[in-house]
């Protein structure tokens, strides 16, 4: 069957919240992706910032083929063995006590807000406790995450969102300290901001933030969910802050590619949770969290963190000679391997998008006017020289 009608079939079938592009996409290796016409594409989007290992990876691929002749799942009744190793994987590099498995990033980001508002609850007895989250934020789809979502055209169809959220300026502290209360329960926020155009939270605001939880007993939430997982040189982004945050939220590159998602909290926070407060049917479940372990393993194996931040540096000359010698591009921005190329605001981002794809690249947009780079962290100095060559064609 060839790829229009593939294509066809999909427009028929599917509820249409995507605006797809025209690729039918048929099999990965190493950084490329191969269509079902055998065209080959150098991924820099990595499936939203996913695929960390890039594709092929023999022995993560061998790991899940092992967990398959095990088993599945068997729900939360029981313990399993990927899952309790997989707990104390993220407990080792998050530097915070207790886990809680979700299948996405949404629903880690609504597990980290029923926990916030449960020990707020028990701080003083209230129900009708406020949450802080920042303008042009994402943090999801479903209906709490949306809550916290600060772009209003996500927002806007869906009518009534959970009381007592406000909006305050990313990197602008005064603002936060503006909308703080005695009813304040949680301010919740991206180490670095990826739908929003990709924008990284400044030192003073991020510590700002801590000592103003500290000191009124609320609940400090970095969402992780993309800018985590050793995508800007350290696991988690928070770390070169010499910050933790009460809980956090983290999901894609977590599993590279099967679903899988956690929040995390300190133990303080945490213990505010009991039985039937919250669950999970596939949540924690073998496969899964097999996936996470392997995806431990391969980072430890093949360093990763050191990579990227090697590989980081030679991204960030490379998109500062662009940004000098391109009249398209007005700038750059971001850390580690998670970079936003700013484009000319004449510039239409989903023309250069379809240029690209055209010219043999996947990139995604972040913003009205911004390129997003998330590649697999595992591209090497060509695979950069090649992003370059193609972007320079298609920004104009």
């Amino acid at each position: 069957m060839n790829k229009e009608k593939y294509m066809q079939m999909g427009e028929n079938a599917f509820i249409h919240t995507y605006n797809r592009l025209p690729l039918v996409l048929e099999k990965g290796e190493g950084v490329y992706l191969y269509d079902t016409d055998g065209k080959k594409y150098l991924d820099f989007g990595a499936g939203i910032a996913v695929c960390a290992l890039g594709y092929g990876n023999k022995a993560y691929n061998n790991g899940l083929k092992a967990q398959l002749d095990k088993v599945l799942h068997i729900s939360n009744y029981f313990y399993n063995v990927p899952a309790v190793e997989a707990a104390n994987n993220l407990k080792a590099v998050s530097g915070l006590e207790r886990v809680f498995f979700t299948n996405s990033g949404t629903e880690a980001v609504e597990g980290a807000i029923k926990l916030a508002k449960k020990y707020a609850y028990l701080r003083n007895g209230n129900t009708d406790n406020e949450i802080i989250a920042m303008e042009h934020s994402f943090h999801g789809r479903s209906m709490g995450a949306l809550s916290v979502t600060g772009t209003e055209s996500y927002r806007k169809p869906f009518g009534e969102f959970l009381a007592g959220v406000k909006f305050a300026v990313y990197n602008d502290l005064e603002s936060i300290k503006a909308l703080i209360s005695e009813k304040t329960a949680a301010i919740i926020l991206e180490t670095l901001q990826g739908e929003g155009g990709i924008h990284l939270a400044n030192e003073e605001f991020l510590k700002g933030i801590r000592d103003i939880c500290d000191k009124n007993d609320i609940v400090m939430i970095l969402d992780e969910i993309q800018c985590g997982m050793g995508r800007t040189g350290t696991m988690y982004t928070y770390e070169q802050y010499g910050i933790l945050p009460d809980i956090m939220t983290t999901a894609k590159a977590l599993a590279c590619g099967v679903p899988a998602g956690a929040f995390l909290a300190n133990e303080k926070v945490a213990k505010a949770m009991v039985p039937g407060d919250h669950g999970s049917t596939y949540g924690g479940n073998p496969f899964a969290c097999e996936a996470i372990n392997l995806v431990f393993e391969q980072y430890k194996e093949l360093g990763i963190l050191e990579h990227v931040n090697e590989i980081s540096k030679y991204l960030e000359e490379r998109l500062d000679e662009l940004a000098d010698k391109t009249a398209g591009v007005k700038a750059h921005r971001g850390k580690g391997l998670m970079r936003g190329i700013v484009l000319s605001p004449d510039i239409n981002v989903g023309d250069v998008i379809k240029r690209a794809i055209s010219n043999g690249l996947i990139v995604f947009s972040a913003g009205q006017n911004v390129l997003r780079l998330v590649p697999p962290l595992v591209i090497e100095k060509s695979h950069v020289d090649e992003m370059i060559e193609i972007v320079k064609k298609c920004v104009y």
